[in-house]
């Protein structure tokens, strides 16, 4: 009787792990797709750029601001 017992309460552990372990592979890939999406936006919004490359678009449009500013003037 009393083995018959533990039997159980070991398959009830057992079963509980189980869904834990799913769970948290669940969870794991959700996490995962969140991180992919994550990168994905970051590259869209370009906002993986070095600050070098930051540096240079600024100096970019700085330019094109004068450019703008000095026609407008001219005007």
């Amino acid at each position: 009787m009393r083995l018959g017992l533990d039997v159980d309460i070991h398959k009830l552990k057992a079963k509980k792990l189980r869904k834990g372990k799913n769970k948290a592979e669940e969870d794991l890939d959700i996490l995962k797709m969140d991180y992919k999406k994550l990168r994905l936006s970051i590259r869209t919004a370009s906002l993986g750029k070095t600050s070098e490359q930051w540096r240079q678009e600024i100096n970019e449009e700085k330019t094109r601001t004068d450019q703008w500013e000095k026609k407008f003037q001219d005007a």
